[in-house]
């Protein structure tokens, strides 16, 4: 009984981190139309709901990066298992809550890659086991997080000078609708990438617990109920809107102009679709806010706003040990009291401190309404 207790906790607790996967990233897609008015918010949002549900039950690679290249629990089993996985996705949600609450687009995939390398390290360390698999960390996490904003800033520049370029001669009007209709296919097309990227990792997380519980093997194909759990997840937090980082992406960065909008989106798409089939948990973040700022350096006169480009990489810079730091003590809570006591208890701390946020964002609330209010100079979401 106790065992089935933590394995829906933990199958509980991932489908929690995928809708704040969900709401954190919706920016990813739809900031930029609905910074330009391509489209209304309401309406973007649940498009790219819709999109993201789809996406997730296109490919399963990245799903298989999650389960098998990051982190070593090849001697993990049972209970032990289904604690490291618990203790990464607390670590996970706790900072996907707390960037979202400071406005900031750090990376879901981060924060969940983090909390598991925390988890998996400290029980290594007390194990005499390795944990972690550095080369994949370093191969398919950290390599492809410090490339893919670089790349998509510079396809997103060159993108943006083209454009321009090519409609010099065009009335600024007719280029405005032109490129607004534009916006629309292609942030359709990076919200499609997003669920065939983000929903995975999710599926991968709840196929390690499964393992552990022994009710697949590791050459299991991943179960058709916990793909559709994964994309439903991932799409309700879409369609309920991050607006707070969505604020920040679409306002705080660049002031957007539609083709500045086609062209990131154009750009985000492409490269996150390319990660998806080769198989990297790339973060749709990076390469989404890596595109927004080559835009603004692409268009000749476009102001860049650095200093909240310079929190942002911040931010970004600390999310893997930050996340990793929360997993490997809910570890340590979980096997201190041991079995499912200490899996309860580290619940209800996630429980009280995602209340306590949550609350807190309510005293400067950002909603469809206000979300393309003018960007104030240093402004932060919260105070």
């Amino acid at each position: 009984m106790e065992e089935i207790t933590v394995l829906v906790l933990v199958v509980g607790t991932a489908l929690v981190f995928d809708f704040t996967n969900g709401f954190h990233d919706t920016g990813n897609a739809m900031a930029t139309s609905i910074a330009t008015g391509a489209l209304p918010p309401r309406v973007a949002v649940g498009l790219s709901a819709v999109l993201n549900l789809v996406g997730a039950f296109l490919s399963i690679e990245v799903a298989k990066t999650v389960g098998g290249d990051v982190v070593d629990l090849s001697h993990a089993q049972g209970e032990d298992l289904m604690l490291i996985v618990f203790a990464g996705l607390v670590g996970g949600i706790l900072w996907n809550l707390f960037t979202w609450l400071l406005g900031l687009p750090s990376s879901s995939s981060h924060a969940l890659f983090g909390g598991l390398i925390g988890a998996a390290f400290v029980w290594g360390l007390v194990n005499g086991e390795s944990g972690v698999k550095w080369a994949g960390v370093i191969g398919k996490v950290m390599i492809p997080a410090l490339l893919s904003p670089v790349i998509a800033a510079l396809v997103a520049a060159v993108g943006t000078r083209l454009i321009y370029r090519l409609t010099a001669r065009v009335p600024r009007h007719t280029e405005d609708r032109g490129f607004r209709w534009g916006q629309i296919g292609s942030a359709s097309l990076v919200s499609l990438a997003h669920g065939t990227n983000d929903a995975q990792k999710t599926m991968g997380v709840i196929f390690l617990a499964l393992v552990a519980h022994e009710a697949l093997t590791p050459d299991d194909s991943i179960p058709f109920w916990v793909k559709a759990a994964c994309a439903f997840a991932i799409a309700l937090g879409t369609y309920l809107g991050g607006w707070r980082v969505i604020r920040t992406l679409g306002k705080g960065l660049v002031e957007i102009a539609p083709p500045q909008g086609m062209a990131a989106e154009a750009s985000s798409a492409a490269i996150i679709l390319t990660s998806s089939h080769l198989g990297l948990p790339l973060s749709t973040t990076h390469v989404a806010t890596g595109s927004i700022l080559g835009t603004g350096l692409g268009r000749k006169g476009a102001e860049v706003r650095w200093s909240v480009a310079g929190r942002m990489a911040v931010a970004w810079l600390i999310t893997l040990p930050s996340a990793g730091l929360v997993g490997a003590a809910c570890w340590a809570v979980e096997t201190a009291l041991g079995g499912v006591w200490g899996v309860v208890l580290v619940f209800v701390l996630l429980v009280v401190l995602s209340g306590w946020m949550y609350l807190h964002s309510r005293k400067t609330a950002v909603s469809a309404h206000n979300v393309n209010d003018e960007w104030a100079p240093d402004a932060a979401t919260t105070r």
